[in-house]
């Protein structure tokens, strides 16, 4: 029997398979608590744990079985082995614009386990284009896999090396570049490559999903089919994230990197654009342009400053908060903090004296507001005034995760603290507004 003949399996389960001479695609009676389950036996994708087997049944279903010392396998007949092969890539056609579409993993990029119900990064980017093979009439696309990482585990790390594939890939004369991503870390990392990526002179448009691609469900189709329209034909050279506009499948619309926050578990319109409006939409195959203000293609050359300081933390008071929290960081060598304070711009007086202390020891303070809508303002009452004087920098309307990422980026690229500071208060990528957009969904 093959080395993958009893893929996923492990354990004392992968042992019991063996031993009545089982593999994947085989027919097997399963007699576990009392019941009997008889079908296909699946292949497992990587999982922690060596109790359950997975069957196909024969209305179509597949249904994970518990195994233990009780359990009884028998193997009764042998049948096609199941495999997940993707359709052949489609031919590219001569003359169109070139996209690249690199995988980070995510949901987009994911099929599901059906031992535990659970979601594994599993397809590839080439998987998706064969999955997509529409993508093919209207942009050449070629597909590297950089990470196959969900996005709570992306880092500084992750985004420096998107950055310089992205350089990669602009050096190579592409059109445009698609990434895809989880969504719950998604707005992290269209800050950091808003930052990192200066005078870019085509569109990087970030994209993720909300259900895996193996579902009916699925969103990850419209949304690759949007963003890479708009990736090879949109008049826009700016970091962007790309995803559903509403509920249906009618439109995909493009947020700015710096202005972008997941602000729904799992809608697909979970993405919205804070304190701004979105740059464009895709509708029904053509780019449409929101605003008039934007960075335009060709505008380079490309500079690369990737560079992010892991010492930065983004602290959200709440009542309670020990003011000992704050010593901890300056124990330990950090060199900045973002403070998510209350409405305007405020904490306790009770953390004025760590404060103090955090900015005296060379510490880098900047204070952003909890609220989702607004801007702060430390001018307004006498709190605000007071943690201004103790050298807490205000930060305007710029939402707390991207302030996060912008200090981590502006210590890693500025010689002194002086210098990180000009950086926090210049508008370097959208991250500032103007004034306070008002919407009237919202008030």
């Amino acid at each position: 029997m093959g080395e993958d003949s009893l893929q996923g399996y492990r354990g004392r389960l992968k042992v019991a398979l063996e031993a009545i001479g089982a593999g994947i695609g085989d027919q097997i009676k399963v007699e576990s608590g009392g019941a009997v389950y008889e079908g296909s036996l699946m292949p497992r994708l990587e999982s922690d744990d060596e109790h359950h087997v997975v069957l196909k049944l024969r209305n179509g279903y597949n249904l994970g079985v518990n195994f233990d010392a009780s359990t009884q396998i028998e193997r009764v007949g042998e049948a096609e082995k199941p495999e997940f092969k993707p359709p052949p890539l489609p031919t590219m056609k001569e003359g169109l614009p070139r996209v690249s579409i690199v995988s980070t993993g995510g949901t987009i990029a994911s099929r599901v386990d059906y031992t535990t119900g659970g979601v594994h990064a599993a397809i590839s980017s080439r998987d998706l284009l064969s999955i997509v093979p529409e993508l093919s009439d209207f942009a050449a696309v070629d597909a590297d896999i950089l990470y196959s990482v969900f996005s709570e585990d992306i880092d500084s790390r992750h985004w420096t090396g998107m950055a310089r594939m992205v350089e990669e890939k602009v050096d190579e004369g592409v059109e445009g570049v698609v990434i895809t991503h989880g969504t719950d870390t998604l707005g992290y990392s269209a800050a950091a490559l808003s930052f990192a990526l200066r005078n870019l002179p085509i569109p990087v448009i970030l994209v993720g999903s909300q259900r895996s691609s193996d579902r009916p469900s699925s969103d990850a189709a419209t949304n690759l089919v949007g963003v890479v329209t708009a990736a090879a034909t949109a008049p826009f050279a700016e970091v962007v994230l790309g995803m559903h506009e509403t509920t249906s499948d009618t439109s995909i619309v493009f947020h700015r990197g710096t202005k972008v926050r997941k602000c729904h578990t799992s809608a697909r319109y979970a993405f919205q654009s804070v304190n701004a409006g979105p740059l464009a939409r895709v509708v029904e195959g053509r780019v449409e342009m929101l605003e008039d203000d934007y960075r335009r293609r060709n505008e380079g050359p490309l500079e690369v400053m990737d560079g992010f300081e892991e010492k930065t933390a983004l602290v959200k008071f709440h009542p309670g908060f020990q003011p000992k929290l704050v010593d901890w960081f300056v124990d330990d060598g950090y060199r900045g903090l973002i403070l998510e304070g209350t409405g305007l711009g405020h904490v306790s007086t009770g953390l004025y004296d760590v404060i103090e202390r955090a900015v005296e020891e060379g510490l880098y303070v900047g204070m952003t507001s909890q609220c989702i809508w607004g801007r702060i303002d430390m001018d307004v009452y006498t709190t605000g005034r007071e943690l201004q004087h103790l050298g807490v920098e205000p930060l305007g309307d710029i939402l707390p995760e991207t302030a996060y990422v912008k200090l981590m980026w502006a210590l890693a690229n500025s010689e002194d603290l002086e210098g990180a500071k000009a950086l926090m208060r210049e508008n370097i990528a959208g991250e500032y507004s103007d004034r306070t957009l008002y919407t009237g969904r919202f008030g």
